[in-house]
């Protein structure tokens, strides 16, 4: 149970079939949140909800292309019959899993253009969508999730660290354009994390990158959540613009 309390927030979820999606979904209900867990993988997030009634909590699936304008309005509308409202929307969903590593010369431009699609155009969309129920709540929370690749500026992996560098971006004009709202805006930036994508990208994953950090041990979901919790709590309610990268103290050595 999170010792952070989240008792009456209504939350979206993106990307919650499975991996960090799932651990945000479950970590905002078990703190009391009622929670849309939403991913272009309905039957996932059919899971995930489920998992959450299961433990008590209060939870609906949704499906959702976040790169499509009718399909993220259609998820604020779900949230707005099922909840009555929006307080804080969870920017998790991203093209991660299946991507190869290779030079940028190599990338084809469909692949590209599917990552930026989904990866910067998809957070956009749901910002968009989920902002005038803020407003009419009278302020909100919108959580990015990018992702320490950003800092390392990790090779082979051109269109996965731009796009996560665009969502940094976009946080900073986003909470800068909706501050008057009463809305913050933010961004957790997770390091390498053990969740079913990644361990299907290497061998040996569990001891990737390990040998570098201050705390030496790979991260799991549940190191990922507290972030995001925070930066929905009334406790943050003062900072926005911001990002926390998790990844154990990685980029500092």
């Amino acid at each position: 149970m999170s010792t952070i309390q989240l008792h009456g927030k209504r939350v979206i979820v993106t990307g919650a079939a499975g991996g960090l999606g799932r651990g945000f979904a479950v970590a905002f209900a078990a703190s009391g949140a009622e929670v849309v867990a939403a991913d272009i993988r309905l039957g996932g997030a059919e899971d995930t909800a489920g998992l959450i009634r299961d433990r008590g909590g209060k939870a609906h699936a949704a499906e959702v292309d976040v790169a499509s304008e009718a399909s993220t309005a259609a998820l604020a509308e779900f949230a707005l019959a099922r909840m009555s409202g929006v307080d804080v929307l969870v920017n998790n969903a991203a093209i991660y899993a299946g991507l190869e590593r290779r030079g940028f010369e190599a990338i084809a431009e469909a692949e590209w253009d599917r990552v930026m699609r989904v990866n910067v155009k998809g957070v956009w969309m749901m910002s968009k969508a989920a902002a005038p129920l803020m407003r009419r709540a009278g302020g909100g929370a919108i959580v990015n999730v990018s992702s320490a690749t950003v800092m390392s500026g990790s090779p082979m992996w051109l269109h996965y660290v731009s796009s996560k560098g665009a969502v940094i971006a976009m946080t900073r004009a986003l909470a800068r354009e909706l501050g008057d709202d009463r809305i913050t805006v933010n961004v957790i930036a997770p390091g390498f994390t053990l969740t079913e994508a990644s361990l299907g990208l290497m061998e040996n994953a569990a001891e990737y990158g390990v040998s570098r950090g201050a705390l030496k041990r790979a991260a799991d979901v549940d190191d990922m959540v507290g972030g995001a919790l925070f930066f929905a709590s009334p406790a943050a309610a003062f900072i926005t613009g911001q990002t926390l990268i998790v990844d154990g103290g990685r980029q500092f050595i």
